[in-house]
C-alpha cells in the first residue's frame, strides 16, 4: 500500500552532510533547482559554514527536533553505520519517510529491527544502493531471462580499489568492526564495495534473506585497521553461485564491474557507469549504455503517485546476510608484510598481485585461497 500524496516540493532534512554526505547535499539541491525537493534542514553534530551550505537552511545537531521544526516529509540519512536504525526509527516515529544510506545496519538484527519498525510504523524507506537504480539492471535479467547466454552458470564481481591510509583516519567508525563494543563493520566488501556484492545479487535475482543458502568468507588486510581491505565472499544461493572479491590496495585502481557467466556468453556490468558489454557465441561484442533513476527522486516519485520503489529494505535482506556473516567471521587476517608495498608519493598500501586475483575470482567464481594466493590459506575460509 502506498501512502498518501504529497505536495511538492517536498522538505527533506539530511543526517550526515559532509564526506559522503555531501553528494546527498548537492543532489538534494539539483531536485530542488528542478521542484521536487526543498532542503529544510541539515542535522550534523558540528554545524555547516556558510561556506559549506550556500544558503540558509536550519541546522540542529536534534535529528528528531529538526524533523519536527521543519515538518520534513523525507529524511536522507548518511551518518556512521552503526546510528543507521536508531535515526531510522527517529525518523519513522514521527511519520518521516527515509532514504537510509547503505548499508543499512551493521548486523542482521539491527537490521531487521530497522526494516520491522519502519515497516510497523507504515512509511517508506528506501536503501541507498545507488546502482540499483541503474536501468541496466532490468535489462541484463532481462538478457538473463531471455537465453541470450544460455545457462547461467553464476555471477561474479571485482572491486579493485584504493585508499589511502588517511582514508582510515576519516572518522572514529573508520576501518573497524566495533567500536566502544557496538557493531561497525566497516570492510572493504560491506560498505565501500558494497555495491559490488548487492547488485551481483540483484543480478542473480537473490535480493531477499531467505535466497541465500550459504556463505563463505576470506577476509583480509594489508592496512594497519581491525576491519577488512582485501576479502572476497561467495554466497550460495537459490537459484546458484555469487561470488565478489574486491581489494582497496590495487596496484591499478579499475571500474568495479559484476560479471554473469552463461553457458553460450557472458555479460560485464561496469555498474558506476552504467555500462553493459555482452559476448556471446554467434554474435560481436554487444556494448549499451543505460541510464539511471535517482534513489531520492525516485522516492519522492513514489509519494507523489505510487511509483514503485526501487530498492526497499527487504530487497536488501540477502545482502545484509553477507554483512552478518562477515561479522561473524574471524578477524581479518594481517597480510604478511612482504605481501604489500606503499607507493611513492600516495601514502597507501598496494597488495602485490592482487588486481589480477581480483578479476580471476569473478572470472572463476573462486575464492582467493583456490587461486593460490599464498596469504589466503583454506583455513581461513569461513561459512556463515
Amino acid at each position: 500500500m502506498s501512502p498518501p500524496a504529497r505536495d511538492l516540493p517536498l522538505p527533506v532534512v539530511l543526517a550526515g552532510a559532509r564526506g559522503h554526505g555531501d553528494w546527498h547535499l548537492r543532489n538534494i539541491r539539483r531536485l530542488q533547482d528542478e521542484g521536487l525537493v526543498r532542503l529544510a534542514g541539515i542535522c550534523e553534530l558540528t554545524p555547516l559554514t556558510d561556506a559549506e551550505l550556500d544558503g540558509q537552511v536550519q541546522q540542529s545537531a536534534d535529528f528528531g527536533a529538526l524533523l519536527d521544526s521543519t515538518r520534513a516529509a523525507i529524511a536522507v540519512i548518511c551518518t556512521p553505520i552503526p546510528t543507521h536504525t536508531d535515526l531510522a526509527l527517529t525518523a519513522a516515529g514521527k511519520g518521516v519517510h527515509l532514504l537510509l544510506e547503505k548499508p543499512p545496519a551493521p548486523s542482521y538484527a539491527e537490521f531487521r529491527r530497522m526494516a520491522d519498525g519502519v515497516a510497523a510504523a507504515g512509511v517508506a524507506c528506501q536503501i541507498g544502493f545507488q546502482s540499483l537504480g541503474s536501468h541496466a539492471v532490468p535489462a541484463v535479467r532481462e538478457l538473463i531471462a531471455g537465453g541470450a547466454i544460455g545457462r547461467v552458470l553464476g555471477i561474479g564481481g571485482a572491486g579493485a580499489w584504493a585508499r589511502d591510509e588517511a582514508y582510515y583516519r576519516r572518522a572514529p567508525w573508520a576501518g573497524k568492526r566495533r567500536l566502544n563494543g557496538v557493531d561497525v563493520v566497516d570492510g572493504v566488501l560491506t560498505n565501500p564495495l558494497a555495491h559490488a556484492v548487492a547488485t551481483a545479487l540483484a543480478l542473480d535475482g537473490a535480493t531477499r534473506a531467505e535466497d541465500v543458502a550459504g556463505i563463505e568468507t576470506e577476509l583480509l588486510r594489508a592496512n594497519d585497521i581491525e576491519s577488512d581491505d582485501t576479502s572476497c565472499v561467495r554466497v550460495t544461493t537459490a537459484g546458484g553461485r555469487v561470488t565478489v572479491a574486491a581489494t582497496l590496495c590495487a596496484e591499478r585502481p579499475d571500474e568495479p564491474y559484476v560479471v554473469v557467466h552463461g553457458s553460450a556468453g557472458r555479460i560485464t556490468f561496469w555498474y558506476k557507469q552504467d555500462r553493459v558489454l555482452v559476448q556471446r557465441s554467434g554474435h560481436g561484442p554487444e556494448e549499451t549504455a543505460f541510464g539511471r533513476t535517482d534513489l531520492l527522486e525516485n522516492l519522492v516519485a513514489h509519494l507523489t503517485d505510487g511509483t514503485d520503489l526501487l530498492v526497499t529494505p527487504e530487497s536488501t535482506g540477502a545482502f545484509m546476510k553477507v554483512v552478518e556473516a562477515i561479522r561473524q567471521a574471524p578477524d581479518p587476517r594481517a597480510l604478511p608484510e612482504d605481501s604489500w608495498t606503499r607507493v611513492p608519493g600516495e601514502n597507501r598500501r598496494v597488495v602485490r598481485g592482487v588486481d589480477g586475483l581480483v578479476a580471476a575470482a569473478a572470472d572463476t567464481l573462486a575464492l582467493y585461497s583456490e587461486l593460490g594466493a599464498v596469504w589466503a590459506p583454506p583455513k581461513e575460509v569461513s561459512t556463515g
